[in-house]
């Protein structure tokens, strides 16, 4: 053994010998020696001559062994008086100590480089199979190897570049063969690294999902790529197929998916549906204002899918790289990821799926990344939700321009979700393509605006592009946290009420010592109501500044001036406001509020938070909003259901209005949640709620 190799001249025989005194041989083991009184002579000899070391004098050992390795005959001897050994002990253990943390470091590396060597086979495996798959752009049919060099080249490239990267971890492992090492010097399989460079962007890496750790590694690398081809090949053949596949609704402008037509056009993937579970499948289309290549990398990087739907996503992480995709792009990319999805109410469960995601290069400018579930391929999981395969094609238009088909096609057991929601779940409507989407499509026009010249003479604007990304930042974050705590995440506590009507929902969460955060504690209050008045009447009036003082009892009839904007969107009232309520009885000089607006066809948001001085003077001074602590409150408004969508989009039919305070109840978090609080917040929670029915309502009739 290589290991073996590098021992000092005399270690063989010395580690021969502690082994003879450890095991107390007799000379009938072996023929050479004498008769057995001299063998008991010599047994005896040997085990008066054996003494363990005490606790005191390894640890001390392992101490100077920790600063020196390698002791000379000095250290050895200074060393053996203090601790009352013999200098040859000294050397022995010593030496015996170089062996063992040597042949440990083999071990570790070894074990790295068969982890590496499985992921280049996995990747190998991979794009194989996607060549076999390859169809010709022109006629449809099989492509020959032949005419695939260049993929063939990529392969050779990257598996060149992994055959670099095990060369070097080898040197690695030489150069430090001896001595003692930092396991967290080599990533082992499971990468975990709070983030990982691949390819174009920063993949965030975590492992834990509710406080567990996923063993994504059990479930078996050849079933996630074959699953993650299906997948791709199902993905396709259900954005481009149309009739009988897709049919037209009679209730909505929507499809239907003819489950009987889908079970014959794609047998592979994730077999039969789940019995009892509703099936949601939705598709649609838009043009937005993005490249494919930037749309990819944010679909490919966990942390920035997060923050481009923050009101879709409460928690994302990547979980697992099995293929990076190829060089300078991310074809070929195959990522295990987690997710949970989430409603704005309360009274709509928060979908937690584990996933992998395949990126694809489909035909010249034309991309497609598709999800598909995984939870039902790992053993004792308990199944609520399930996505079948799901995602997107993205199609590449002249001047920054995209085309996306967006297909999402879910089973999920909808008993936990409140009657006055299913027909809105049951459509596809919450979590559906329509929703995705419509998000998609304002969060690019929200990039074009950070960036655009805004004229110096426009009143209320903001002029500065840095200023205008910072507000944009920390209207994120508050839309983020608004939605988190409306959904009622694991971040949060339930102290009482169920969210519905007058059963005014209560939660709360301990401050965390990080920027943007309060100490202490923090309540948050919800509850869910239907209006007879259509979602844009709905928003109209819960935008509208001069109609403010009829619903937000904490302004206290105070004037409502817009002092600055950003536009947010392609409708009309989407923007983000900085507004200045002005009371001087009650305010003094007054306060600020930040607050955002949207509507689009999923639905209607107003969100708003109050901001004190010192908020104001860091985010005045363009300095970084993630220190700026906020507490959300305000309104999201949804369709009732696919009917109205038929007969005037978001003019016609009902709505169900979601209401939710969030205020800071004391600055020590081991305080007890006094009774009087929770009173006084169902009170605001419910006046407001009155007030709007009493309005918008009254309209209506």
């Amino acid at each position: 053994m290589e290991g073996m190799e590098m021992m000092e001249p005399d270690e063989n025989d010395l580690q021969k010998l502690l082994e003879e005194d450890l095991d107390g041989k007799t000379g009938s083991d072996n023929g050479e020696f004498g008769s057995g009184d001299e063998q008991n002579q010599k047994r005896q000899t040997k085990k008066k001559r054996y003494h363990r070391h005490t606790q005191r004098q390894i640890q001390e050992m392992e101490a100077f062994f920790k600063e020196c390795p390698h002791p000379d005959d000095k250290q050895r001897k200074e060393l053996s008086r203090a601790l009352g050994l013999e200098p040859l002990q000294v050397k022995f253990w010593f030496q015996n100590k170089r062996t063992q943390m040597k042949a440990h470091n083999e071990r570790f590396e070894n074990s790295h480089l068969r982890a590496e060597n499985e992921r280049l086979s996995s990747e190998n495996a991979l794009l194989k199979e996607a060549l076999k798959n390859a169809l010709c752009l022109n006629c449809g049919g099989a492509v020959a190897l032949g005419e695939l060099s260049f993929e063939g080249n990529d392969l050779r490239v990257e598996n060149a570049k992994l055959r670099e990267e095990i060369e070097r971890i080898s040197s690695i492992a030489a150069k430090y063969a001896g001595k003692p090492m930092n396991p967290h010097q080599h990533s082992p399989p499971m990468i975990p690294c709070s983030a990982v460079d691949v390819g174009m962007g920063v993949y965030h890496v975590s492992q834990e999902i509710n406080g567990e750790m996923v063993q994504v590694a059990g479930i078996g690398k050849p079933v996630i790529i074959e699953l993650a081809v299906a997948a791709m090949d199902e993905l396709i053949g259900m954005a481009q197929l149309g009739e009988p596949l897709w049919m037209p609704r009679i209730d909505s402008p929507l499809e239907t998916l003819n489950e009987g037509i889908y079970i014959q056009s794609f047998p592979r993937g994730l077999g039969a549906k789940l019995a009892g579970f509703k099936t949601e499948a939705t598709r649609e289309t838009a043009v937005v204002a993005m490249n494919a290549e930037n749309i990819i990398e944010m679909l490919m990087n966990g942390g920035r899918w997060v923050d481009f739907f923050p009101a879709i996503i409460s928690r994302g992480a990547t979980l697992d790289v099995f293929s990076s995709g190829a060089a300078g792009n991310f074809n070929g990319a195959l990522l295990v990821m987690s997710g949970s999805f989430q409603m704005a109410t309360p009274l709509v469960p928060s979908r937690e799926s584990l996933f992998i995601r395949y990126c694809k290069q489909h035909a010249e400018k034309t991309w497609a990344v598709v999800d598909v579930s995984i939870d039902g391929l790992r053993p004792d999981t308990s199944l609520t939700y399930r996505r079948r395969p799901s995602g997107c094609l993205i199609q590449e238009m002249a001047e920054g321009f995209s085309k996306v088909i967006w297909v999402e096609h879910m089973e999920v057991d909808d008993t936990n979700v409140a009657d006055i929601y299913k027909p809105l779940v049951n459509s596809g409507l919450a979590f559906g393509a329509q929703r995705w989407v419509s998000t998609l499509q304002r969060q690019c026009h929200r990039l074009a605006s950070a960036t655009a010249d805004v004229p110096l003479d426009e009143i209320g604007a903001l002029t500065s592009i840095l200023t205008r990304k910072n507000w944009m930042k920390l209207s994120e974050r508050m839309v983020r946290c608004f939605a988190n705590g409306v959904s009622a995440t694991d971040q949060w506590s339930l102290v009482a009420g169920t969210g519905v009507e007058n059963d005014v929902r209560v939660t709360t969460r301990k401050g965390m010592n990080e920027p943007g955060s309060h100490l202490g504690i923090v309540l948050n209050a919800t509850t869910s109501v239907w209006l007879q008045a259509p979602v844009r009447r709905v928003f109209e009036f819960l935008h509208s500044e001069t109609a403010r003082c009829e619903w937000d009892i904490l302004s206290n009839d105070g004037v409502i001036e817009e002092v600055s904007q950003v536009a947010d969107g392609g409708s009309l009232g989407n923007c983000i406001s900085l507004l200045r309520v002005k009371n001087e009885i009650l305010l003094g000089s007054g306060m600020t509020v930040l607050q955002e607006s949207s509507i689009d066809a999923s639905g209607a948001y107003v969100i708003y938070a109050p901001l004190d001085d010192t908020a104001m003077d860091l985010m005045l001074n363009s300095s970084e909003p993630d220190f700026v602590a906020l507490l959300p409150a305000g309104f999201a408004v949804l369709p009732d259901g696919p009917s109205g969508l038929l007969n005037g989009g978001m003019n016609a039919a009902g709505s169900l209005l979601t209401v939710s305070f969030q205020i800071l109840l004391s600055a020590s978090p081991s305080e007890r949640i006094p009774l009087s609080s929770i009173t006084t917040v169902n009170s605001l929670i419910t006046r407001t709620v009155d007030r709007i029915k009493s309005v918008v309502s009254s309209e209506e009739t």
